[in-house]
């Protein structure tokens, strides 16, 4: 929190010069920099855009938003450790980018134009890369084949700002959509293209510092809006491209490590709802209103883009059921992603290490192989020695793509083989392989670590796969699991107030325990978990747990539950010290 509760003051030129600045005065000052600028040397300013300074504008925007992802995630506060404003958005550019990138060299406007609106379309991932792909097409949408002028880019900015408000079920200050509709206001007027752009990001930056004033979570958080930091990062792309302005530099990994965590907010209290669905959706442009209709009935958040047949939805809902079948009356939903917003983790540094082609035995190839999705190298050496034939390193968050467990079945060298997708959110991912490989691919619907480990219980390598399908989703099914993490932020439960830095356990429905220590809430968790029924309790320790905490956590375990037997396994998944499975 600011001291005594107070943001500093901040003048239009401090704002213009750090739109990136945390408010938290204890921490830093206004007239702190945080993204100092590079020297560069003069050149002169376009007058108009073409397609190559176009594609060099979505470029070095992507390049920008690549460099400060963490940056921006930093800019997230949420009641487990979360924050993908700026993966959500670098997802979306890096999509829009291989999109330009495969029309070559010589090429008109238009198909840089149609590139840039496909390629935001269906890469636009989470709130922000969804709404970021309606700028850029609603930006665009009036460009033809010749060279954009000064004129024609400010319209094309207006009509960004029109299009991402009309995308957005309930729009609300202080987001992403008050800095482009500063950044519209800020170009107009002007004579040159130069003036366009520097109007633009200077407006921008200002109203980017004022997202606190707007927003009650971001001023108590102490930090301006995260999806709004990002677009900023488009003007300064635009104003480096057409007038030879410097770059902003990365933050500093010890400026990033000062920051609190918030969660974008752009709709109401996102603590409410559980799920975040998905799914591109083929459908009548006439269909459309009452699908929107019908949504807004079911949740928040929601943001529909695209035209003419395809579109790109996004909800928070409790309920995932409804959300998918009322498009069903409007169309065909397809890619399928449903995420539960109360264990959304970024887990960014197991996709960083992740093997673009997976390392598989030397031995032959089984009847039937499994592929799995992992966490932490220790659950990838049990899932190995449990007979998994290629690991495909990722998670929530960060979800490895289709062409990733294309390369690990193929890998795999079976002409059979299971999927176990390890976590909800990649299943719709996963379920498309099949039709993209010869081998047979099934998928069995694992949803956690612990449901993965469960289900390989069952596997029998020389069966075919639909015997493994069957018996391995069986075993999946018998599971319970649970999560134990920190809060990053205070929020309310069903299970209680959660204060920042308090231990939560999780589970199917949602904060199930609360304490201030690690070894209280797994003793509640588990007092949640356990059923008579239950006979075995797995514990996977993770980055955080101490060889006292699991002794104290197996004796707890065997005075209460003298039923169960007990298995404990080293897992080194970040962020969570313990996960359980119950069965």
């Amino acid at each position: 929190m600011p001291k005594d509760g107070f943001l500093p003051q901040i003048s239009q030129t401090d704002a213009m010069m750090n739109f990136s600045f945390v408010t938290d005065v204890a921490r830093c000052d206004a007239s702190i920099n945080r993204m100092t600028i590079v020297a560069s040397l003069p050149m002169a300013s376009l007058t108009t855009l073409s397609a190559r300074d176009l594609t060099r504008a979505v470029t070095t925007f992507a390049g920008l938003l690549r460099a400060q992802r963490e940056f921006i995630n930093r800019l997230n506060v949420y009641p487990v450790p979360d924050g993908d404003t700026g993966t959500n958005m670098t997802l979306t550019l890096e999509s829009v980018v291989a999109d330009v990138n495969a029309l070559g060299t010589e090429v008109s406007m238009g198909e840089v134009c149609r590139a840039i609106a496909q390629g935001s379309l269906m890469g636009a991932r989470g709130n922000s890369g969804v709404i970021l792909s309606q700028m850029l097409r609603g930006l665009i949408q009036g460009f033809g084949d010749d060279r954009v002028d000064a004129t024609q880019l400010a319209a094309g900015l207006v009509r960004a700002d029109v299009l991402a408000r009309q995308a957005v079920a309930r729009p609300v200050e202080g987001t992403i959509l008050s800095v482009a509709r500063a950044a519209a206001e800020g170009a107009q007027d002007a004579s040159s293209l130069e003036s366009v752009v520097h109007g633009a990001r200077d407006a921008a930056r200002v109203a980017l510092a004022k997202t606190p004033e707007q927003l009650a979570v971001l001023k108590q958080a102490g930090v301006v809006d995260s999806g709004g930091t990002g677009l900023v990062l488009w003007f300064d792309a635009l104003c480096h491209v057409v007038a030879g302005d410097p770059l902003p530099v990365t933050p500093t990994i010890a400026s990033i490590n000062t920051l609190p965590e918030l969660h974008e907010s752009l709709e109401g209290n996102v603590g409410e709802l559980k799920y975040e669905v998905m799914f591109l959706l083929d459908a009548d442009d006439e269909k459309m209103p009452e699908f929107r209709s019908a949504w807004e009935t079911l949740g928040d958040s929601i943001v529909i883009v695209g035209g003419e047949g395809l579109y790109n939805c996004h909800i928070h809902s409790n309920n995932v059921g409804a959300s998918i079948e009322v498009a069903l009356d409007a169309g065909r939903p397809r890619q399928i992603r449903v995420t539960d917003l109360s264990e959304q983790v970024l887990e960014e540094r197991w996709v960083r290490e992740a093997n673009v082609l997976p390392e598989v035995p030397e031995t032959p190839a089984p009847t039937t192989a499994v592929v799995a999705v992992v966490v932490g190298e220790g659950v990838g050496r049990i899932f190995e020695t449990l007979g998994v034939r290629a690991l495909v390193k990722g998670g929530q968050s960060m979800n490895p793509s289709t062409a990733e467990l294309v390369d690990a079945v193929r890998a795999s060298g079976s002409s059979e083989v299971i999927i176990l997708p390890n976590n909800h959110n990649i299943r719709g991912v996963a379920e498309q392989v099949n039709a993209l490989v010869d081998a047979e691919v099934r998928v069995v619907a694992t949803d956690s670590i612990v449901e993965g480990f469960a289900a390989l219980l069952s596997y029998d390598p020389d069966a075919s796969v639909d015997e493994n399908y069957r018996t391995m989703s069986v075993s999946a099914l018998h599971v319970t699991a649970g999560e134990v993490t920190r809060a990053v932020r205070g929020t309310q439960t069903d299970a209680g107030d959660v204060c920042t830095g308090d231990w939560i356990g999780l589970g199917a429905g949602g904060v199930l325990a609360i304490s201030d220590t690690l070894e209280g809430v797994n003793e509640k968790l588990l007092e949640q978990l356990v059923k008579n029924q239950h006979e075995l309790l797995t514990i996977i320790e993770g980055e955080g747990s101490s060889k006292g905490v699991t002794r104290a956590l197996r004796e707890y375990a065997t005075a209460h539950f003298p039923q169960l037997d007990i298995e404990v396994h080293h897992g080194g998944q970040p962020l969570y010290p313990y996960l359980f499975g119950v069965e």
